[in-house]
């Protein structure tokens, strides 16, 4: 049996997997990420690949982009800070743990993961969007991800829907994120004067008739559709799924977006929207991962 590590580095925890060849999950650590300084989170990884006693074939690493794909360097994401931009990680962790190591944001590994074993597995093009604290997304051919000539491809947060429309941090103002995120759906009932702590409660007040958060989560509805929309006429996608947790946690969400999603396409495009929720819940990246690392070996 061969296996493969996937690693998930967040703003907050850093996870590693040990994943065998049938794609299962064998065993996971997870310690905190210090977001400052990169070596420190390179030397908890290594001790804990270290103490896989198997063989392993390569590493894949998630990272909350943009990142230079192309050279496996971080960029400047927004919840790694300091010494993290224009850090080499995988060319670091190949060197410290003596496992060749692959590059991929968030996003594409959760596309990846969902193609090989998840909703897409029995598709060809698969088109995945995470609609959670941000929005991203990820798209893969054959079980490949697909990156765009410098890597950029589906970094859809900036995709512009809503002129002048609402923002939050260095969004572009009516950039997707900035509408549909679980972020700016509190951050705009917060500025409504409503009292919630996440989108779930704009969504509840929303259900109990409050004229403000319904024009919230309708807005948020109804310009994810548009993105998706223009996504399936551009790309023409098998399946689109959806995760996050604005996606798997709000009642009747995916479904009205799809519903929304159809009637913004041709006619005879309708017929193959597809939407679906994600079921592999938070491994996800680490399964996208270790996909990316059997992939390479």
């Amino acid at each position: 049996m061969k296996y493969a590590i996937g690693i998930d580095i967040g703003g907050t925890n850093t996870r590693v997997a040990l994943v065998n060849e049938n794609h299962e999950v064998i065993e996971r650590q997870q310690f905190r990420t210090d977001a400052d300084h990169p070596a420190n989170t390179v030397a908890a990884i290594k001790e804990v690949t270290d103490s896989f006693d198997v063989e392993i074939v390569g590493m894949g690493v998630s990272c909350p982009g943009p990142l230079d794909l192309i050279n496996g360097i971080v960029l400047d994401t927004p919840n790694l800070h300091g010494e993290w931009h224009g850090f080499p990680i995988a060319e670091e962790l190949t060197k410290a743990t003596g496992h060749k190591t692959y590059l991929q944001n968030d996003a594409n590994l959760a596309a990846l993961a969902e193609a090989v074993v998840g909703e897409g597995k029995d598709y060809r093009f698969v088109q995945f969007l995470t609609v959670s604290t941000g929005v991203g997304a990820g798209f893969t051919i054959d079980k490949k991800i697909y990156i765009g000539a410098h890597g950029f491809a589906q970094e859809i947060a900036w995709m512009c829907l809503w002129k002048n429309g609402p923002h939050h941090g260095e969004i572009y103002p009516g950039g997707i994120e900035g509408i549909a995120s679980g972020t700016a759906i509190t951050t705009r009932a917060k500025a409504a004067g409503l009292d919630v702590g996440h989108a779930g409660h704009v969504n509840d007040l929303a259900l109990q008739g409050n004229l403000s958060a319904m024009q919230i989560m309708d807005d948020a509805k109804e310009y994810l559709a548009n993105g998706i929309a223009a996504i399936i006429e551009v790309l023409d996608p098998d399946i689109i799924i959806l995760g996050g947790s604005v996606s798997l946690k709000t009642e009747g969400f995916v479904e009205e977006v799809e519903e929304r999603v159809r009637t913004k396409v041709f006619p005879c495009v309708r017929p193959y929207v597809k939407i679906r929720r994600s079921t592999l819940g938070e491994d996800s990246g680490l399964l996208g991962a270790a996909c990316l690392a059997f992939e390479n070996a």
